[in-house]
């Protein structure tokens, strides 16, 4: 059971935060691998499921300050949060810093807890649209020059490189996940296909 007033507090003034967040990292991915790293922690012995719960609610919101670095920035944040030593020691702090550090499929290394691996884990996406309307907004804001087909080869290109039968993404998941393993082939038709992908591309991202 989630301590009532820490899920009080992280509500009040954690949550707004991450709505500074892109589509692919604001409250309602958050609440997205919530739920999932509650999931994978009940697999667990002996878990702290208040640490769960924080190390997921953090996990994402630096990200509207440093895309790039958002899991140091993150994890900054909750350590700087003074009212999390109301609730954890220093070596519980210490764990659910590292966790939210962790958390990244494009981090070299694997998570140094099972709290970092859980959401780590809770962190992949299982929605086949949503990686396409991510790459879209992201390419959209840094890369506007170019056009709608450089766009979508670039999409492909980096979904390949995350989530293709070699990708980086694929080493990162520690917990059964069926919705993951579908996810994964339905993604890996559409890689195989570029004009099934390029479809696909332009209707979720109403550009058709």
């Amino acid at each position: 059971m989630i301590n009532n007033d820490l899920r009080k507090y992280i509500e009040e003034h954690i949550f707004s935060l991450n709505n500074k967040n892109d589509i692919g990292h604001n409250m309602e991915h958050v609440l997205y691998v919530i739920k999932r790293s509650l999931k994978f922690a009940e697999e667990v012995d002996n878990i702290d499921i208040n640490m769960v719960y924080v190390i997921a609610s953090y996990h994402d919101v630096g990200h509207h300050i440093d895309a790039k670095n958002h899991e140091k920035v993150s994890s900054e944040f909750f350590l700087n949060d003074v009212e999390m030593k109301k609730y954890f020691n220093e070596e519980e702090r210490k764990i659910i810093s590292e966790a939210i550090l962790d958390h990244r499929a494009s981090g070299n290394n694997e998570p140094r807890s099972v709290y970092g691996k859980i959401v780590s884990s809770a962190d992949r996406n299982t929605s086949l649209d949503e990686p396409l309307m991510r790459t879209h907004q992201y390419t959209k804001k840094h890369c506007p020059e170019l056009s709608i087909d450089e766009m979508i080869d670039r999409a492909m290109k980096h979904l390949i490189d995350k989530y293709g039968r070699e990708g980086y993404a694929l080493e990162k998941m520690y917990f059964k996940d069926e919705d993951y393993v579908n996810y994964l082939e339905e993604l890996w038709e559409l890689l195989d296909n570029y004009d099934l992908f390029r479809d696909r591309y332009l209707s979720v991202n109403d550009l058709k």
